[in-house]
Protein backbone atom coordinates (compact mmCIF):
# COMPACT_ATOMS: atom_id res chain seq x y z
CA UNK A 1 0.00 0.00 0.00
CA UNK A 2 1.33 3.04 -0.91
CA UNK A 3 1.16 7.02 1.09
CA UNK A 4 -0.76 8.11 -1.54
CA UNK A 5 -3.58 5.04 -0.77
CA UNK A 6 -3.14 4.92 2.73
CA UNK A 7 -3.94 8.91 2.90
CA UNK A 8 -6.99 7.87 1.31
CA UNK A 9 -8.30 5.29 3.44
CA UNK A 10 -7.47 7.91 6.43
CA UNK A 11 -9.43 10.57 6.08
CA UNK A 12 -13.33 9.43 4.46
CA UNK A 13 -15.49 12.60 4.07
CA UNK A 14 -17.55 13.96 6.12
CA UNK A 15 -21.10 13.41 8.67
CA UNK A 16 -23.62 14.78 9.90
CA UNK A 17 -21.22 15.86 13.51
CA UNK A 18 -18.50 16.97 11.53
CA UNK A 19 -14.81 15.34 9.81
CA UNK A 20 -15.15 11.70 9.87
CA UNK A 21 -12.06 9.99 10.35
CA UNK A 22 -11.79 6.20 8.99
CA UNK A 23 -8.95 4.78 11.50
CA UNK A 24 -11.10 6.84 15.32
CA UNK A 25 -13.64 4.44 16.57
CA UNK A 26 -16.19 7.90 17.39
CA UNK A 27 -15.83 11.27 16.36
CA UNK A 28 -15.15 14.17 18.29
CA UNK A 29 -17.57 15.83 19.99
CA UNK A 30 -20.00 18.77 19.87
CA UNK A 31 -19.05 20.09 23.61
CA UNK A 32 -15.13 19.97 22.38
CA UNK A 33 -16.06 22.22 19.25
CA UNK A 34 -17.58 24.68 21.13
CA UNK A 35 -14.76 24.57 23.92
CA UNK A 36 -12.16 24.67 21.52
CA UNK A 37 -14.05 28.09 19.69
CA UNK A 38 -14.65 30.11 22.85
CA UNK A 39 -10.83 29.59 23.80
CA UNK A 40 -8.49 30.12 21.00
CA UNK A 41 -5.54 31.48 22.50
CA UNK A 42 -5.06 28.50 24.93
CA UNK A 43 -5.68 26.35 21.70
CA UNK A 44 -3.15 27.91 19.85
CA UNK A 45 -0.78 27.51 22.87
CA UNK A 46 -1.38 23.84 23.29
CA UNK A 47 -1.46 23.51 19.70
CA UNK A 48 2.31 24.58 19.84
CA UNK A 49 3.13 22.15 22.66
CA UNK A 50 1.39 19.02 20.49
CA UNK A 51 3.51 20.00 17.66
CA UNK A 52 6.49 20.00 19.33
CA UNK A 53 5.60 16.45 21.22
CA UNK A 54 5.03 15.14 18.34
CA UNK A 55 8.52 15.81 16.83
CA UNK A 56 9.90 14.47 19.91
CA UNK A 57 7.97 10.89 19.49
CA UNK A 58 9.59 10.56 16.28
CA UNK A 59 12.93 11.56 17.44
CA UNK A 60 12.27 9.10 20.38
CA UNK A 61 11.43 5.99 18.08
CA UNK A 62 14.59 6.76 16.24
CA UNK A 63 17.06 6.28 19.14
CA UNK A 64 15.18 3.37 20.18
CA UNK A 65 15.37 1.66 17.54
CA UNK A 66 18.65 2.64 15.94
CA UNK A 67 19.43 0.27 14.10
CA UNK A 68 16.25 0.14 11.76
CA UNK A 69 17.60 2.46 8.81
CA UNK A 70 14.25 2.39 7.34
CA UNK A 71 12.37 3.74 11.00
CA UNK A 72 14.75 6.49 10.39
CA UNK A 73 14.34 7.38 6.54
CA UNK A 74 10.42 8.18 7.73
CA UNK A 75 10.77 9.75 11.11
CA UNK A 76 13.35 12.18 10.45
CA UNK A 77 11.11 13.75 7.79
CA UNK A 78 8.79 13.60 9.95
CA UNK A 79 9.75 15.47 13.16
CA UNK A 80 11.70 18.35 10.93
CA UNK A 81 7.78 18.98 9.50
CA UNK A 82 6.40 18.92 12.91
CA UNK A 83 8.67 21.19 14.05
CA UNK A 84 8.21 23.22 10.76
CA UNK A 85 4.74 23.23 11.94
CA UNK A 86 5.80 24.15 15.79
CA UNK A 87 7.27 27.13 14.20
CA UNK A 88 4.52 28.16 11.97
CA UNK A 89 2.23 28.02 15.53
CA UNK A 90 4.41 30.26 17.35
CA UNK A 91 5.20 32.89 14.96
CA UNK A 92 1.54 33.29 14.95
CA UNK A 93 1.40 33.39 19.25
CA UNK A 94 4.32 35.98 18.84
CA UNK A 95 2.41 38.11 15.97
CA UNK A 96 -0.52 38.15 18.39
CA UNK A 97 1.38 39.08 21.44
CA UNK A 98 0.64 35.77 23.12
CA UNK A 99 3.39 33.93 25.47
CA UNK A 100 4.36 30.34 24.35
CA UNK A 101 4.10 28.61 28.00
CA UNK A 102 3.44 25.61 29.62
CA UNK A 103 -0.28 23.74 30.20
CA UNK A 104 -1.33 21.62 32.46
CA UNK A 105 -2.22 18.30 30.02
CA UNK A 106 -4.90 16.32 29.46
CA UNK A 107 -4.87 12.80 31.05
CA UNK A 108 -5.36 11.65 27.12
CA UNK A 109 -1.57 11.55 26.07
CA UNK A 110 -0.59 9.55 29.47
CA UNK A 111 -3.29 7.17 29.61
CA UNK A 112 -2.51 6.07 25.51
CA UNK A 113 1.31 5.33 26.80
CA UNK A 114 -0.05 3.42 29.41
CA UNK A 115 -1.48 1.04 26.32
CA UNK A 116 1.64 0.37 24.99
CA UNK A 117 2.43 -3.38 25.44
CA UNK A 118 6.38 -3.58 27.10
CA UNK A 119 7.68 -6.67 25.19
CA UNK A 120 8.58 -6.55 21.99
CA UNK A 121 7.62 -6.53 19.07
CA UNK A 122 4.61 -5.11 20.52
CA UNK A 123 6.06 -2.38 22.21
CA UNK A 124 6.84 -1.25 18.13
CA UNK A 125 3.31 -1.76 16.77
CA UNK A 126 1.57 -0.12 20.08
CA UNK A 127 3.98 2.66 19.93
CA UNK A 128 3.15 3.46 16.03
CA UNK A 129 -0.50 2.72 16.23
CA UNK A 130 -0.99 5.32 19.49
CA UNK A 131 1.29 7.98 17.56
CA UNK A 132 -1.01 7.39 14.54
CA UNK A 133 -4.28 7.54 16.53
CA UNK A 134 -3.06 10.73 17.89
CA UNK A 135 -1.93 11.98 14.60
CA UNK A 136 -5.51 11.10 13.10
CA UNK A 137 -7.42 12.86 16.01
CA UNK A 138 -5.61 16.05 15.36
CA UNK A 139 -6.32 15.82 11.87
CA UNK A 140 -10.30 15.44 12.69
CA UNK A 141 -9.89 18.33 14.93
CA UNK A 142 -7.82 20.28 13.06
CA UNK A 143 -10.51 20.08 10.11
CA UNK A 144 -13.39 20.75 12.85
CA UNK A 145 -11.49 24.02 13.49
CA UNK A 146 -11.03 25.09 9.86
CA UNK A 147 -14.80 25.01 8.91
CA UNK A 148 -16.17 25.97 11.94
CA UNK A 149 -13.16 28.75 13.09
CA UNK A 150 -14.31 32.81 12.50
CA UNK A 151 -11.01 33.88 12.58
CA UNK A 152 -9.90 33.75 9.09
CA UNK A 153 -6.23 33.72 10.00
CA UNK A 154 -6.94 30.62 12.50
CA UNK A 155 -9.12 29.09 10.08
CA UNK A 156 -6.46 29.27 7.07
CA UNK A 157 -3.68 27.71 9.35
CA UNK A 158 -5.84 25.16 10.76
CA UNK A 159 -6.75 24.43 6.73
CA UNK A 160 -3.07 24.07 5.80
CA UNK A 161 -2.11 21.83 8.51
CA UNK A 162 -4.92 19.16 7.71
CA UNK A 163 -3.03 17.39 4.69
CA UNK A 164 0.08 16.81 7.03
CA UNK A 165 -1.60 15.47 10.09
CA UNK A 166 -3.56 12.97 7.76
CA UNK A 167 0.33 11.93 6.01
CA UNK A 168 1.78 11.63 9.57
CA UNK A 169 -0.95 9.13 10.10
CA UNK A 170 -0.20 7.31 6.93
CA UNK A 171 3.63 7.05 7.38
CA UNK A 172 3.05 5.07 11.03
CA UNK A 173 0.60 2.92 9.03
CA UNK A 174 2.98 1.98 6.12
CA UNK A 175 5.46 0.98 9.08
CA UNK A 176 3.17 -1.21 10.82
CA UNK A 177 1.90 -2.49 7.62
CA UNK A 178 5.38 -3.61 6.35
CA UNK A 179 6.89 -5.44 9.99
CA UNK A 180 3.27 -7.18 10.49
CA UNK A 181 0.66 -8.53 8.68
CA UNK A 182 -2.57 -6.34 7.69
CA UNK A 183 -4.96 -8.69 9.67
CA UNK A 184 -2.55 -8.00 13.09
CA UNK A 185 -2.24 -4.03 12.85
CA UNK A 186 -5.93 -3.66 12.06
CA UNK A 187 -7.05 -5.72 14.90
CA UNK A 188 -4.91 -3.91 18.12
CA UNK A 189 -5.14 -0.49 15.66
CA UNK A 190 -9.30 -1.19 16.15
CA UNK A 191 -8.53 -2.09 20.50
CA UNK A 192 -6.74 1.14 20.18
CA UNK A 193 -9.17 3.22 18.89
CA UNK A 194 -11.77 1.94 20.97
CA UNK A 195 -9.48 2.77 24.18
CA UNK A 196 -8.87 6.29 22.63
CA UNK A 197 -12.08 7.40 21.66
CA UNK A 198 -13.21 6.46 25.34
CA UNK A 199 -10.31 8.96 26.69
CA UNK A 200 -12.70 11.62 25.17
CA UNK A 201 -16.13 11.09 26.26
CA UNK A 202 -15.48 13.45 29.69
CA UNK A 203 -14.90 16.63 28.16
CA UNK A 204 -11.54 17.99 29.86
CA UNK A 205 -12.47 21.33 31.64
CA UNK A 206 -9.33 23.04 30.17
CA UNK A 207 -9.49 23.11 26.40
CA UNK A 208 -7.04 21.44 24.71
CA UNK A 209 -6.34 19.97 21.10
CA UNK A 210 -6.75 16.35 22.77
CA UNK A 211 -9.36 16.68 25.49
Amino acid sequence: MNEATVRTEATVGVSSSGVRVRWLAEPSSGAWLQQALAHPADLLIDHANCERKAAGVALQLMFRYPCDPALGAVLSPLAREELEHFERVLALLQRRGIPLRPLAPPPYGAALAKLVRRQEPGRMLDSFLVAGLIEARSHERLALLAAHCPDAELAALYGDLLASEARHFGLYWVLCERRWPRSAVIERLEQLAAEESALLVDLHPQPRLHS
